[in-house]
C-alpha cells in the first residue's frame, strides 16, 4: 500500500470525517451536518437555548479531540515521509510499502510509475511552508473535472500546451533520491522555490511515468501554507498539475513539495540502469541521460531549457557503490545499515537537460588541469587497470586548457568527471561536470585500437567538451536553435583535433568528407527543413536533433568564420559566451555579437541578414558559373535550389519558387596548366548576375568555392569542366587538396540529379593513380558508395567494378599493407599516409582485387592457426569483413567466439561488424535474429547490425524484410531516442532501389507506421530517386563505361 493509500484510509476513521470533508467541498465552514442545523436554528426557550449550548460545548470537545488526533497521524505519517525523501529509514526488503530503506519501494510505484492515468489524489494537511500551519483535508481534484471547466470558459488548459504556462520561474531546486539497486526503483523529495510572474490557481510543471504521494506548497515565508484542492498527472503532455484553493500572487516566491517514486528504467532515456560482466558476475549500475526532456521521468520540474535554476543534491545509496553528480561531493553521511547519503554541492544556475547523477561501482584515475580543475575518468575497474582509459583523460585535461584559452572564459566548475558505461542511447552526453560516454567512444587500448578508432573516440571527446560552454555555459533559449550548441560542438571538434594534431588538418581537409560532403546528401532531399525549425509539438522536439542540427550548423558556422576571418570570428566568440554566461540565447544574439565583433574591425556586414537565409531557408544552393562567348572576361553567375530528384522539384511549386535566395559568398580564382591566382570573393545575391573576371582568357579555367569553405555546390559549362579534368590529369597539384576533393564530389552529387552528364564524375577521378593525398581519395571513395550500392545487384555490375579496380590498381600496388605499428610519433607524423593506404585497400578489397582477397585470407588463416592476432590495427576492420566474406562458415564461427572473448570495446565493435559481411543468407538471418537479444548485443549496438547488412547485396532484402517484421519491437526500443529511429530507418532503406521495394516501403508506411514521419518521408524520396536513376541513368553509366574499357 503507497503512503498516499494509508492517508487516505486514516483520514476516513470515522463518519463524522467523511461528513466534515464533503462539508468542506460543498463550501460551509467546515462543521459536520448535525451542527450545522443546529447552529442554523435560533432555540425561543431558555431550556432549549441551555440544550444547545450543552451541545454545542459536547461538540466543540469532540471536535478538538478529533483535530488533535488527525494532527497526531499527520504528524506521524509526514515523519514517515520524510524518511522517503531525505534518505532515512532502515527497513528491509519486506518493509511496508511507502517506507524508504534498502528495500522496496511501494508496490503502487511500479505500477503508477508505467500508468497512463491520471492520478487524482487529495493533498490533505501537506501545505508546509518554513515554519508554516498544516493546511486541512481538501477534497479531490480531478485532471477531468478540471478540464470541463476549461471548456465551459472555452479556453484551452494550461496543461494541455506544448510550452509550460510561465506563470512560474523556478529558482532552486533541493533534490533528495533514494536509489534501490535490488529491484531498480527510486524514492525522492524535491523541494522547489519558485516565482510566481503572473497570479494563478495552478502549478504546471513537467513529471511522467512516475507516482506522485505527496504534494505541499507553501509561502517562501512565515506567512502560512496553501490549501492545495488537488492535483494530477496529464501524460498527453507529460505534466503534473497542482491545483490550489487560491491563485499564488505575482512577484512573491513559494516553496512546492513533492514526494514521489519511480522505476529505474530498463531502457536508454531518463534514470535507467545498465550492467557489465565482471570475473563471471554480472554488475549493475544506473544513470541518467535527461536530454532533451527526459529529466521528467526522474523528478518533477520545470523541463525546458530557458528555466535554468541552482540545484543541490542527494544520493542515498548502498554503501557497496558510489554516487556522482555534476558537482562534487560535499558530504557524506555513512549509516549502521551498510548505506550512504552523499551531499552535493550546490550548481550554478542550469537547465534540467544536462543535469546528472549516477550509482555505480566503478574504480577512477584523475588529473588536474594548470588552473585547478579536477578531471576524473570513472569506468569498470578492469577497464582502469587496463588503462583504457589514460588516453580520453590526458586530452581531457589538454582540452580544458585550449577551450580556457580560446574562449577567454574559464570552464566553470570545480571538477569534470567522463563517465563510461556499456549501454547508452548516443555516443556520449555533455551534462555539465559529469559528461557520460558509451565506452566505445572514449575507451581505447593503444595496443589494440586502429587510427580511426583513436580519432572517432578524440572527436567525441573534443565535441562533449566543447558543449560545456556551448549548451551548458550558454544554453539555447529553445529546441528550435539547438544547433547553436550542436553545431558548434561539431565544427570544434575539428578546431579541438587540430590543436592536439597540428599535422592533421581537421578543419580544413577533413571536415569536408565527414561533415560537408555527408549532410548534403540529406539537405539535398525535399524532405530536408531548415536548420533553425519551429517546434510546434512534442515530437518536434525530438526530430531537430538530426543531422542537418549538427553538421550543417557546422557547416555554415564555418563558413561564417572564413568569410569574417577567424581571428575576428574567434573574439565575437569571446563577447558572445561571457555576455550570455549562466543564460540563455537565440540565434538573434550570436548575430548581433558577431557583427559588433566586425564593427571593432571596420567591416559593416549585418550578420542576421545574410545567415537568416541560410538558417530559416531549407537546402542551398547550386552556383552554375557560365563561360560568355561573345563578352571577354564576363561570366554568368546564377544560382538555384539544389535537390537530387528533379520530378520532386517539378510537382512541388513551392520548391520551384524563386525565392529560394541566398546571399552567397563565392570566391572564385582563375588558373591555367601552371598557375592558379589568389582567390577574389563576389557576393552572389540574385537569381542571376554577370561579373567581370580578370585575366581570363581562352586557355584558363574557372574554379569556385575555393576549399569549398562555402555551404554550396559550384557547376560550370561542359567545357569549363573538360579544362578542369584535363588540369587534374596534366598537373592535380596546381588546384589545392581542398579543391580536388569538392571537384569529385560535386560532380558525382550533380550527376546524379541530372545536373551532368553521368561520366564527367568518372572522368574526374581518372587523375587518382597519380593521387598521393588522403582527402580525394576519401572524397572519391564516399562519393563512389551510393553509386556502388545503386549498382551492386545489376546483370552489368562487374563492368563498373572493373572501371573502379583499374583506377585503384596503381596506387595499391605502390603503397602496399601497413606494419602493426602505432606508438604515439607514429600516429603524430604518418595520420596522413596510413589512411591514405588505409582508404585504397578497403576500396581494393571491396571491389575484388585478387592480391588484397588473398592478403586478407592469410592474415585471418595465420590468425586462426596460432591464435596470435598479427593483423595491422588500421586495417583489421577491413582484413576480418574480407576474410568473413570469401572464407568458409568456420571463420565466421571463429570472429563471432572472439566476439564474444574479447573485453576490449574496440575490437568487439569491428568484430561484430565483421559477421554482417558473410555471403551466407543463413549466417545473416541469424545474425539479424540474434540482434535483438540484449545479453548478446547491446542495444546501440543492434542498429548497427541491421544497417550493415543492409548494406551487404546478399543481405539487403533480408534486413529490410526483418526491419518490417520486427518494426513494433525497434520502435518499442529505440522510438524515443532520438537519433536511433531515423539512422535505422536511413540505414535500412537508402540503397534500396527497385520499384517493387518502394511499392512495399509504402505499403508498410500506411500500414504500421505512426511516428517517425520525418524519418519515413525522407526514405521514400531516397528511394523514389533511387529508382529514377536506375531508370533515366543507368543505361548511360554503362554504355561509357563500356566505351572506357574498351580503350
Amino acid at each position: 500500500m503507497s503512503l498516499a493509500e494509508k492517508r487516505e484510509q486514516s483520514f476516513s476513521f470515522t463518519p463524522m470525517m467523511i461528513e466534515e470533508d464533503a462539508a468542506l467541498r460543498n463550501g460551509s465552514r467546515g462543521l459536520s451536518g448535525q451542527w450545522a442545523d443546529a447552529a442554523a436554528v435560533r432555540p425561543r426557550t431558555t431550556e432549549r437555548h441551555i440544550t444547545v449550548h450543552k451541545r454545542l460545548v459536547l461538540g466543540f470537545a469532540i471536535s478538538i479531540l478529533a483535530l488533535l488526533v488527525v494532527t497526531m497521524i499527520a504528524v506521524l505519517l509526514s515523519v514517515r515521509i520524510e524518511e522517503c525523501g531525505g534518505g532515512g529509514g532502515d527497513t528491509t526488503a519486506d518493509s511496508p510499502a511507502g517506507r524508504a530503506g534498502n528495500g522496496s519501494v511501494p508496490a503502487a510505484a511500479a505500477a503508477a510509475a508505467g500508468s497512463t492515468h491520471p492520478n487524482h489524489k487529495s493533498a490533505a494537511g501537506e501545505s508546509l511552508g518554513r515554519g508554516g500551519v498544516e493546511a486541512e483535508a481538501p477534497g479531490t481534484a480531478g485532471g477531468e473535472d478540471e478540464e470541463e471547466e476549461w471548456q465551459r470558459r472555452r479556453e484551452q488548459p494550461p496543461w494541455t500546451q506544448l510550452r509550460l504556462p510561465g506563470h512560474l520561474r523556478p529558482l532552486h531546486y533541493n533534490l533528495m533520491l533514494s536509489a534501490f539497486m535490488e529491484n531498480f526503483t527510486f524514492c525522492g523529495e524535491v523541494n522547489v522555490q519558485v516565482e510566481c510572474l503572473n497570479a494563478t490557481r495552478y502549478i504546471v510543471l513537467h513529471a511522467h511515468r512516475m507516482h506522485i504521494e505527496t504534494v505541499r506548497v507553501a509561502e517562501d515565508r512565515l506567512a502560512g501554507a496553501l490549501r492545495v484542492s488537488g492535483f494530477f498527472l496529464y501524460p498527453q503532455t507529460q505534466v503534473f498539475v497542482v491545483v490550489l484553493n487560491r491563485s499564488l500572487e505575482a512577484q512573491r516566491s513559494y516553496n512546492l513539495k513533492i514526494i514521489y517514486n519511480a522505476p529505474i528504467e530498463n531502457e536508454l532515456l531518463g534514470f535507467f540502469r545498465s550492467s557489465y560482466v565482471l570475473y563471471g558476475e554480472r554488475r549493475f549500475l544506473a544513470v541518467t541521460q535527461f536530454s532533451p526532456t527526459h529529466a521528467r521521468k526522474a523528478f518533477p520540474c520545470f523541463d525546458e531549457p530557458i528555466y535554468k535554476a541552482t540545484f543541490k543534491i542527494s544520493i542515498k545509496h548502498q554503501a557497496t557503490y558510489l554516487s556522482l553528480s555534476n558537482m562534487p561531493v560535499e558530504t557524506s553521511v555513512f549509516e549502521e545499515d551498510g548505506w550512504v547519503t552523499d551531499h552535493f554541492s550546490q550548481t550554478p544556475l542550469m537547465s534540467t537537460y544536462y543535469l546528472a547523477w549516477a550509482v555505480c561501482n566503478f574504480t577512477y584515475r584523475e588529473t588536474t588541469t594548470k588552473n585547478g580543475v579536477a578531471v576524473r575518468l570513472y569506468a569498470r575497474p578492469d577497464a582502469i587497470r587496463r588503462g583504457s582509459g589514460d588516453y580520453a583523460l590526458n586530452i581531457t585535461r589538454r582540452l580544458i586548457e585550449f577551450y580556457e584559452d580560446y574562449f577567454k572564459v574559464p570552464y566553470s566548475l570545480p571538477k569534470l568527471d567522463l563517465l563510461a558505461v556499456p549501454k547508452h542511447p548516443y555516443a556520449a552526453m555533455e551534462n555539465w561536470g559529469l559528461s557520460v560516454f558509451v565506452e566505445q567512444r572514449i575507451l581505447l587500448d593503444p595496443s589494440i585500437s586502429s587510427l580511426s578508432y583513436l580519432l572517432d573516440v578524440t572527436m567525441v571527446i573534443v565535441h562533449e567538451l566543447c558543449h560545456q560552454w556551448f549548451g551548458d555555459l550558454v544554453t539555447p533559449v529553445w529546441w528550435e536553435d539547438v544547433w547553436l550548441k550542436e553545431g558548434f560542438a561539431h565544427y570544434f571538434e575539428f578546431v579541438g583535433t587540430d590543436y592536439l594534431y597540428p599535422g592533421w588538418n581537421m578543419e580544413k581537409q577533413r571536415f569536408l568528407t565527414d561533415v560537408l560532403h555527408e549532410v548534403m546528401l540529406l539537405d539535398g532531399l525535399a524532405s530536408s527543413h531548415p536548420v533553425s525549425q519551429e517546434v510546434q509539438q512534442a515530437t518536434d522536439i525530438d526530430r531537430v536533433f538530426d543531422w542537418i542540427a549538427y553538421k550543417k550548423g557546422a557547416a555554415l558556422i564555418r563558413m561564417l568564420a572564413n568569410f569574417m576571418g577567424h581571428s575576428v570570428f574567434q573574439m565575437g566568440l569571446q563577447d558572445y559566451l561571457t555576455i550570455h554566461k549562466y543564460g540563455n540565447a537565440a540565434r538573434k544574439d550570436l548575430w548581433n555579437t558577431l557583427s559588433e565583433a566586425l564593427k571593432k574591425v571596420g567591416k559593416f556586414v549585418n550578420i542576421q541578414e545574410v545567415m537568416d537565409q541560410w538558417t530559416l531557408q531549407m537546402g542551398y544552393p547550386v552556383i552554375t558559373i557560365m563561360g560568355n562567348e561573345t563578352t571577354d572576361n564576363v561570366v554568368g553567375i546564377s544560382q538555384e535550389h539544389f535537390i537530387y530528384d528533379l520530378d520532386v522539384k517539378i510537382k512541388d511549386h513551392g520548391l520551384e519558387n524563386n525565392s529560394y535566395l541566398w546571399q552567397i559568398p563565392l570566391t572564385i580564382a582563375v588558373g591555367n596548366t601552371s598557375h592558379i591566382s589568389s582567390e577574389a570573393i563576389i557576393w552572389v545575391s540574385n537569381k542571376s548576375e554577370h561579373h567581370r573576371i580578370a585575366s581570363l582568357d581562352e586557355g584558363s579555367w574557372l574554379l569556385g568555392n575555393i576549399n569549398q569553405t562555402g555551404y554550396f555546390r559550384v557547376n560550370y559549362d561542359i567545357r569549363n569542366w573538360r579544362l578542369l579534368i584535363d588540369q587534374l590529369m596534366r598537373n592535380h597539384k596546381v588546384i589545392s587538396v581542398s579543391n580536388r576533393a569538392s571537384l569529385i564530389d560535386d560532380a558525382f552529387n550533380l550527376a546524379r540529379a541530372g545536373y551532368l552528364p553521368q561520366n564527367i564524375p568518372l572522368e574526374t577521378i581518372r587523375y587518382l593513380s597519380k593521387e598521393k593525398e588522403f582527402l580525394p581519395w576519401h572524397a572519391a571513395s564516399r562519393a563512389l558508395y551510393p553509386l556502388d550500392k545503386l549498382l551492386d545487384r545489376t546483370e552489368n555490375y562487374n563492368i563498373f567494378n572493373e572501371y573502379i579496380l583499374k583506377q585503384v590498381a596503381s596506387m595499391y600496388l605502390k603503397l602496399g599493407w601497413p606494419t602493426n605499428n602505432l606508438d604515439k610519433s607514429f600516429v603524430q607524423a604518418s595520420y596522413q599516409h596510413e589512411e591514405l593506404r588505409r582508404e585504397v585497400i578497403m576500396l581494393a578489397c571491396s571491389f575484388g582485387n585478387k592480391h588484397c582477397h588473398q592478403q586478407a585470407a592469410t592474415l585471418i588463416s595465420d590468425w586462426i592457426s596460432s591464435n596470435r592476432n598479427r593483423i595491422p590495427l588500421n586495417v583489421r576492420d577491413i582484413v576480418y569483413c574480407t576474410g568473413v566474406s570469401l572464407m568458409d562458415e568456420d571463420v565466421w564461427e571463429f570472429i563471432w567466439m572472439k566476439f564474444h572473448s574479447t573485453t576490449a570495446v574496440s575490437e568487439k565493435k569491428i568484430l561484430l561488424e565483421a559477421l554482417t559481411c558473410s555471403d551466407d543468407r543463413n549466417l545473416l538471418n541469424r545474425l539479424l535474429n540474434l540482434s535483438l537479444n540484449s545479453e548478446v548485443v547491446l542495444d546501440q549496438d543492434a542498429i548497427d547490425v541491421i544497417i550493415h547488412v543492409a548494406r551487404n547485396p546478399h543481405g539487403r532484402d533480408l534486413a529490410w524484410k526483418f526491419f518490417r517484421e520486427k518494426w513494433k519491437i525497434l520502435n518499442a526500443r529505440y522510438g524515443e531516442a532520438l537519433f536511433m529511429n531515423s539512422k535505422l530507418i536511413s540505414g535500412v532503406t537508402e540503397f534500396l532501389n527497385t520499384q517493387n521495394e518502394l511499392n512495399e516501403l509504402k505499403n508498410f508506411i500506411k500500414t504500421y507506421v505512426e511516428g517517425s514521419a520525418a524519418s519515413f518521408s525522407r526514405a521514400v524520396e531516397t528511394v523514389e530517386a533511387n529508382v529514377r536513376w536506375q531508370m533515366l541513368y543507368k543505361e548511360e553509366l554503362f554504355q561509357w563505361l563500356r566505351k572506357s574499357l574498351a580503350h
